[in-house]
C-alpha cells in the first residue's frame, strides 16, 4: 500500500473506532501496555512521549508515574483519538498530560526533550516502523528509554482472522504486514536499526475475554483496525463478515462467551550517548 494512503486509511480508520475502542480493547491490551511501561521504566520528574497514544490509555498512567513534577506528551494520527484523550485529560484534572496530533514518522519536537519515549500497539499501523522509531530515538536525550508493544505472531493470535475477512471484500489490504514486527525478533532488530542501544525484548501469551459473540464482533469491526472498511460494507456484507469471524473463532467459545489466544511482543531500548552514536 502507498505509504500516503496508509496513513490516510489509519487517520480515518482510527476516527471512526474512537467509540468503541476503550470498550473493545482497555482490557484486552492491558497485559503488554503494564510490561511496557515497566521496561521504559517512566519516573518521577521525567518528560514522556507517548506516539500513537489513542485515547491516552498509556498517557494517563505514565503521568500518574511522572507526577505533576513531570510531563507527558501523547501523539496520534487521528485527531478523533486526540480529541478524546484531551477531553479526558480536562476532566480528570490532568493538566500535565497533553496531546498532538501529528504523523509518528514526523514529530514535531526538538531533538533531546525527552527521558523516556513509549509506543504501545500502534507502529504495526505505521508504514515505516524504523522511522517512527528513529523519531523516538531522536527526541530522546542521551540515554533517554525507549519501550514498544506489538501484537505478536499471527499464529499465536486467535482473532487473525479479522483481515483476510475484511480484505476479500475491499481493494487494497486494510493492514499491510500488521504482524511483521511480532514475527521472531523483528521488534528487536527494528530498535537496532533505528540506532538504540542495550535492546532487549520479550513475548507474552495473554487471552482476550468478551462476554459475548455482539461484544467480540464491536471489539474487532468497530473498535478496531478494520472500522472504516466496515463502515463502507452493506448490511448484508456486515452479516457475511460476522458470520465468518464468528466461526473463526468457534473453537474459543466458552458458553456465551469468548476466550481469545492472544500475544504480545515487547521490546525495550536506551539512546545511545554521544560516543555511541
Amino acid at each position: 500500500m502507498d505509504a500516503r494512503l496508509q496513513r490516510r486509511v489509519q487517520r480515518y480508520g482510527w476516527d471512526r473506532a474512537v467509540d468503541d475502542y476503550e470498550q473493545g480493547w482497555r482490557a484486552q491490551l492491558e497485559p503488554a501496555q503494564s510490561l511496557m511501561l515497566d521496561m521504559a521504566a517512566p519516573r518521577m520528574g521525567d518528560r514522556v512521549l507517548d506516539v500513537a497514544c489513542g485515547t491516552g490509555l498509556v498517557s494517563f498512567r505514565a503521568a500518574a508515574l511522572v507526577g505533576r513534577g513531570g510531563k507527558v506528551v501523547g501523539t496520534d494520527i487521528s485527531e478523533g483519538m486526540i480529541e478524546v484523550a484531551r477531553r479526558i485529560a480536562t476532566e480528570q484534572g490532568i493538566p500535565h498530560a497533553s496531546f498532538e496530533h501529528c504523523d509518528a514518522e514526523a514529530l514535531p519536537f526538538a531533538d533531546a526533550t525527552f527521558d523516556a519515549a513509549l509506543c504501545g500497539l500502534g507502529l504495526m499501523y505505521v508504514p515505516d516502523p524504523v522511522e517512527a522509531l528513529r523519531e523516538m530515538q531522536r527526541t530522546l536525550k542521551p540515554g533517554g528509554r525507549a519501550a514498544a508493544a506489538v501484537w505478536g505472531a499471527r499464529q499465536g493470535c486467535g482473532w487473525a482472522e479479522i483481515f483476510p475477512i475484511t480484505d476479500a471484500r475491499v481493494a487494497s489490504e486494510v493492514c499491510p504486514l500488521f504482524f511483521h514486527l511480532g514475527t521472531k525478533d523483528m521488534l528487536a532488530r527494528a530498535f537496532l536499526s533505528a540506532g538504540f542501544v542495550d535492546v532487549r525484548h520479550r513475548r507474552i501469551s495473554t487471552v482476550l475475554h468478551y462476554a459475548d459473540a455482539d461484544e467480540a464482533l464491536a471489539a474487532v469491526f468497530r473498535g478496531g483496525p478494520v472500522a472504516l472498511a466496515y463502515s463502507r460494507f452493506d448490511t448484508a456484507t456486515r452479516q457475511a463478515v460476522h458470520a465468518e469471524y464468528l466461526d473463526s473463532i468457534a473453537a474459543y467459545r466458552v458458553g456465551d462467551g469468548y476466550r481469545i489466544p492472544g500475544e504480545f511482543v515487547i521490546a525495550a531500548a536506551r539512546a545511545p550517548f554521544s560516543e555511541q552514536a
